[in-house]
């Protein structure tokens, strides 16, 4: 690459930095911080309502909640609304269950019409994929670590 090239490059990343907006780092970690806050908060409204009326335990609940979370989550991402919301609250919508609901359901959602096999089946598992296989590898190395803590040392 000729040095003007490389002068050209180095102005152009110059002048852009120089445009960019500054993004409001600690703003957004707030907004993330209390909007996951308040989705766990929901969260618990909703496992308390299975235990105070729906007979169950506390451990018991902790399925028929996560199963209402999700549910929710793909009827607001079905309406357009947790996409919007997403858009607003960042990180905050994307980590708990929530987020992970809305994603699986846009990709199916966006690739229906390529049918049920290639386009919503493989779809959806180029996103669960790489969730799946990184949550099986990182329990495995917690539980051996626990293992090694509780047996071995």
């Amino acid at each position: 690459m000729s040095t003007k090239v490389k002068d050209d490059k180095l102005s152009y990343q110059q002048l852009v930095d120089r445009h960019r907006p500054a993004r409001p780092v600690l703003k957004n970690t707030v907004r993330a911080f209390v909007v996951g806050g308040i989705i766990c908060l929901v969260g618990q409204g909703v496992q308390t309502l299975f235990v105070r009326y729906g007979g169950f335990n506390v451990t018991d609940a902790g399925n028929p909640t996560v199963a209402v979370m999700i549910f929710i989550s793909v009827v607001m991402t079905a309406f357009g609304i947790y996409d919007r919301f997403a858009q607003w609250a960042g990180a905050g919508s994307a980590v708990p269950v929530t987020g992970f609901a809305n994603t699986m359901a846009s990709a199916a959602m966006e690739h229906r019409s390529e049918g049920f096999v290639a386009g919503i089946g493989g779809n959806l598992f180029k996103l669960a994929g790489p969730v799946i296989v990184y949550g099986v590898v990182s329990a495995f190395f917690v539980s051996l670590v626990r293992y090694i803590i509780t047996h071995v040392i």
